[in-house]
């Protein structure tokens, strides 16, 4: 059965092309994944889960992924005070698809590495 492309994906609107758009960077589907193994984490423990992020990006990657309801910040009135960081009940029904993502890509790295350098 031959299905037409849906034209709907080439929209601006496109719901794909929008929440891809948001989650598609270096750092948000990591700091997913990371807030879904580890649980409730404050930023520092965040931050060294992911060595390799500076305090600015994963400032900003919280921010957007709260922003689209995915991550919870709670704040505590507290002197420090004491923020941490959970997913919401969105966050964890889109981190359960993208288990499958993270699984293919562990099996099928080796190959990508072998074909990109084939393709050298």
């Amino acid at each position: 059965m031959n299905k037409k492309f849906n034209t709907d994906m080439v929209s601006p609107k496109c719901p794909i092309r929008n929440v891809l758009s948001r989650i598609c960077d270096k750092w948000s589907i990591l700091v997913l994944c990371i807030l879904e193994q580890e649980g409730i984490l404050r930023f520092n423990a965040l931050q060294k889960n992911i060595p390799d992020i500076s305090q600015k990006m994963l400032t900003v990657t919280l921010r957007t992924l709260e922003e689209d309801g995915l991550v919870k910040r709670n704040i505590y009135a507290e002197v420090p005070p004491r923020v941490e960081y959970n997913l919401t009940e969105l966050g964890v029904s889109f981190v359960s698809l993208l288990k499958n993502l993270v699984m293919w890509a562990k099996d099928n790295m080796d190959d990508i590495v072998f074909n990109r350098t084939l393709a050298k």
